[in-house]
């Protein structure tokens, strides 16, 4: 009887003992949120051996039901994916989506002049300045590579079922220059419609777009610099914009203005180079897009692009976008959304922890 009773018991402690290693093991990993190694991942491209880093709160390459939905967030003019997936860890916690979110932040590293990035083994090196990375640009390591490719790979992997059978919308985000990388990545990209998940994309405060066609926003009513710089005064986006071929003025000082990335023009290299303009044209109006403009973002600040092809799109990024999405859907018939961030200026952290914008960034958030 006693030797019964041992036996029973020690079944009994190894059911204990079993259930709680069943469990582990079925828990997700929790998210990783430091902008250091441990939530370093990289993602091949091409061919070879190329990879690209990308900070993530997820692996990328072991399966995980648990994800619900991506937000990928694209850095600005200084290379600091850090930032910005502190910020984007930030504003997953205050949505309380950590838990169920995978969370990107792509690095676009280089090591060209001016830039001296300490790049690790096989680390593609992308442009250093100026627009080429965040349009679609060669990478300065391998002309064969395209700022957009990342991207297109990381869309591709996140869509696979075998990894993320459950995930059920991405989005994709940028401030500043990374807000002109989305902005154009999303007329441009080519992965788009075969995903089988549906993407939308958050454009922050660009410095600038590129513009569908020849026109732009005439500097009358609320394009005109005073009426651009008192905008801040309101929180309900400008709508009085008047729209035809720049005066002589605009093309005296910018007679390139149109040309890519400001408009459509001469796309002679990089990942658009061969698409037709009705192409772009069509993808621009046709994918979810949602451009967030910081009320109080009228001040030449945080790397304002003032030169001519810029400043023909408008005297002050919120000037810009209103005037480009009014455009894009008065003309155009497009039905892209428009968001003026009450009280914010030209900074990514209070622009995407902002209580209004957690639902357009984490979708269906619990």
């Amino acid at each position: 009887m006693r030797a019964i009773l041992i036996l029973a018991l020690a079944i009994a402690g190894l059911q204990v003992l079993a259930v709680p290693r069943a469990q582990a093991e079925a828990a997700p990993a929790a998210p990783c949120v430091q902008a250091n190694e441990a939530c370093a991942r990289w993602v091949s491209l091409g061919r070879g051996s190329a990879r690209s880093m990308v900070y993530a709160t997820y692996a990328l390459n072991r399966p995980n039901p648990a994800i619900r939905r991506v937000l990928i967030m694209v850095h600005g003019t200084l290379r600091n994916a850090d930032h910005y997936f502190t910020t984007a860890t930030g504003a997953a916690f205050l949505a309380g989506a950590l838990g169920d979110t995978q969370v990107i932040a792509p690095a676009f590293h280089s090591a060209g002049k001016g830039c001296e990035d300490r790049l690790a083994p096989d680390e593609v090196s992308w442009s250093c300045s100026g627009d080429s990375w965040r349009s679609g640009g060669a990478a300065l390591s391998d002309p064969e590579l395209k700022s957009f490719d990342l991207v297109d790979q990381l869309l591709k992997t996140l869509a696979d079922r075998r990894l993320f059978p459950n995930l059920k919308a991405i989005v994709v985000a940028g401030h500043s220059a990374g807000g002109q990388f989305v902005a154009r990545y999303q007329m441009a990209n080519r992965v788009h419609e075969g995903l089988g998940v549906p993407v939308t994309y958050v454009v922050a405060n660009p410095s600038s777009y590129a513009w569908p066609d020849a026109t732009r926003a005439l500097p009358v009513d609320d394009a005109t610099p005073d009426a651009a710089a008192l905008g801040w005064k309101t929180e309900t986006p400008h709508t009085r914009f008047t729209y035809g071929p720049p005066g002589a003025e605009v093309l005296a000082q910018a007679p390139r203005y149109n040309l890519w990335p400001f408009g459509l023009a001469e796309r002679t290299s990089g990942y658009t180079a061969g698409m037709s303009d009705d192409q772009l044209r069509h993808q621009l109006v046709s994918r979810p897009t949602t451009y967030l403009l910081s009320q109080v973002d009228v001040l030449p600040l945080g790397g304002f692009d003032g030169t001519p092809p810029a400043m023909a799109q408008g005297a002050t990024r919120r000037a810009r976008g209103e005037a480009f999405v009014n455009y894009l859907n008065t003309r155009l018939g497009g039905s892209a959304k428009v968001q003026i961030v009450p009280e914010c200026g030209h900074n990514d952290r209070c622009v995407y922890t902002t209580d209004a914008v957690l639902p357009v960034i984490f979708p269906d958030a619990r």
